[in-house]
């Protein structure tokens, strides 16, 4: 950008151009550079001008430039105005604490204060719960005689709700002499993310009528569809709405769904004067929960136009209903579609995809999208990193994502143990887990269970028996009925039945037909059929749907040449109908991903596969 005077015109830019083509640090300096030699930056009307026009623009530098601008050349002290668009810089911007710091330097400076000045400096209080800083602005209005000002009080309420304190919120909106729908509606939706719906409702039934609107009955509405039990109440309300727009809908098809009522879902989703794609989505994603996966996809191929909401909404449901394949397929199509911008949502579908499907190519492909692209590896997307990294067998690169994090949290160390423990890397899961106590992280039970996992699969039986030990005298954690199973697993594992069986026996909890299943494999590993016995009879007991307990206890008969039990286990999984469920595995080769079942043939290069075997195992 060229800034430079002439001595025929002399440098005097138009605010709308200056606002247009300066972006960079360099057209600050030369804008800044051209106020000085000229002389402008001395002319009060021009310099206040071009601190409200350029405090708006989207580039930092240039909003940087406008806040140097007031405080360093800026000398009139009875305008409020580009004081006030400064605070707004700050308020609406990413550093809204700082705008409560210019509200006291406009107090110190003597500078007039309007009412803008103080709903932007409560903004800033509510956004980043400043409740102490918000009481002493309120305390400053009582005191300047704001207190009958409705949209101040308004702003007062919306702090003091956003911040959590819905009780003083609740003060102000009594001592209001004159309400207004926002008072009313801010107050309700206090009450209501607070989950205070019965104090939201009666709040809502006591408003005049002439004030109540579509924002009072959607965002009542919203309480209830929140909650577990909410439908009825909900439905009521949608149907006494004398007024209904695409969020009231919305709201409506979103509460059918979470209670499971998906033909009411669709139905209203047909009588709806208007969809848009979050319509599609809830809808898309209410199908994907009932596996009804036919149905999502029809309806997401029907959509007029896609967004990232409602392609997310269709991935995760792939993810969910084990069609991984299918998810890759939407996220590719989405990086082809100029108009649609994966966001973090699409990229944690999608390396959950490629973890299902031990995908390593396309998680290292999306990986690199994530760094290209700017986005943070933290919080939900480290962890999605890790654990695909891990299912994909590459466990240096998740050990490389994981040290990469900076601010780590439990959840991250959890996915790095769990990953080591698929691994079979016991002893550094257990280092893991000792390095988190020595940084006073805090564990939660799923800790405990993946560092147990660990010890279990790489035969630490006194690591993980002092992890327990740490659980329950450390950390006054209550074991839960996976942790119990974990210890069973480790001391059967290590061939320790007796002392496992005995573990079982004086748990407080009531084992279930995994524990049993686990013991009754350990007795298959170690053939111990005096063991396996007794432990049969409790998991026939439990009646479990599952047949590997079945197929389990036939084995060890067949091993010890009992044919008799044999048959008669055999003939009780007749009786209830249970079938064994072949084995499953799958290998990648050349970016593709090969199933292989038990007893299948159907694999186009069978014969080779065969071949190659025999010529291994001979």
């Amino acid at each position: 950008m060229v800034l430079l005077s002439t001595s025929i015109q002399p440098w005097k830019p138009t605010l709308s151009k200056l606002s247009q083509t300066c972006k960079t640090q360099s057209d600050v300096d030369q804008i800044h550079a051209q106020l000085v030699t000229t002389g402008l930056v001395k002319d009060a009307s021009f310099i206040r001008k071009l601190i409200i026009r350029l405090s708006t623009s989207p580039y930092v530098p240039v909003v940087e430039f406008a806040r140097s601008l007031l405080f360093s050349d800026f000398e009139d002290r009875n305008d409020p105005f580009p004081w006030n668009a400064v605070i707004k810089s700050y308020s609406h911007g990413n550093c809204p604490s700082k705008a409560f710091l210019v509200f006291c330097l406009m107090l110190k400076n003597g500078i007039f204060l309007d009412e803008y000045s103080f709903s932007l400096v409560l903004k800033s209080c509510s956004r980043t719960g400043l409740v102490k800083q918000g009481m002493q602005v309120h305390g400053l209005l009582r005191k300047l005689d704001f207190g009958s000002n409705v949209f101040l009080e308004n702003c007062l309420i919306r702090m003091y709700v956003k911040c959590g304190y819905v009780e003083f919120g609740q003060q102000v909106f009594d001592r209001m002499p004159n309400r207004d729908s926002i008072s009313y509606n801010t107050m309700i939706d206090g009450y209501v993310k607070c989950r205070m719906l019965e104090l939201a409702h009666e709040l809502f039934e006591c408003m005049p009528v002439q004030v109540r609107n579509l924002v009072s009955w959607n965002t009542l509405i919203s309480g209830y569809v929140k909650m577990e039990n909410g439908f009825d109440v909900a439905w009521e309300l949608f149907e006494r709405a004398p007024f209904k727009d695409l969020v009231s809908w919305n709201l409506m098809i979103d509460c059918c769904v979470k209670s499971g009522k998906m033909e009411m879902a669709a139905a209203l989703f047909s009588k709806m004067p208007k969809r848009d794609a979050v319509s599609y989505a809830i809808l898309i994603d209410g199908y994907a929960k009932v596996s009804n996966i036919n149905a999502a996809q029809s309806l997401f191929n029907h959509m007029p136009e896609k967004d990232v909401i409602s392609c997310n909404a269709m991935m995760a449901g792939y993810v969910k209903n084990g069609h991984s394949m299918e998810a890759l397929s939407v996220f590719h199509d989405m990086l082809s579609d100029t108009n649609l911008a994966p966001d973090g949502a699409t990229l944690l579908s999608a390396l959950s995809a490629a973890a299902q499907l031990g995908y390593i190519d396309e998680g290292l492909a999306i990986h690199c999208y994530i760094k290209d692209h700017g986005f943070v590896v933290h919080g939900k997307l480290g962890v999605a990193l890790i654990d695909m990294y891990a299912k994909c067998g590459s466990i240096d690169n998740a050990l490389g994502v994981f040290e990469d994090i900076k601010e780590k949290t439990v959840d991250h160390w959890n996915a790095m143990i769990g990953g080591l423990a698929v691994h079979g890397w016991g002893e550094l899961a257990f280092d893991l887990f000792m390095e988190m106590e020595r940084l006073s992280i805090e564990p939660d039970d799923i800790t405990f269970i993946v560092v147990l996992n660990a010890c279990g699969h790489a035969g630490l039986i006194k690591e993980g028996l002092m992890c327990f030990e740490i659980m329950r005298r450390v950390h006054r954690m209550e074991p839960k009925l996976q942790h119990y199973g974990c210890i069973v697993d480790i001391l059967s594992r290590a061939g320790h039945m007796e002392e496992a069986i005995r573990f079982v026996e004086e748990m407080p909890i009531e084992p279930n037909d995994v524990v049993w299943r686990t013991l009754l494999s350990a007795c298959s590993n170690h053939e111990h059929l005096d063991a396996a016995q007794p432990v049969s009879k409790h998991q026939i007991q439990l009646n479990s749907p599952n047949s590997s307990s079945y197929v389990l206890l036939s084995n060890i008969y067949a091993r010890f040449g009992m044919w008799d039990y044999v048959r008669r286990i055999r003939t009780m999984m007749k009786q209830k109908e249970l079938k064994k469920v072949p084995g499953c595995s799958w290998i990648e080769l050349g970016g593709t991903v090969h199933e292989f079942s038990a007893g299948d043939r159907s694999h186009p290069q069978v014969e080779d596969v065969s071949s190659t075997l025999q010529m291994v195992c001979s």
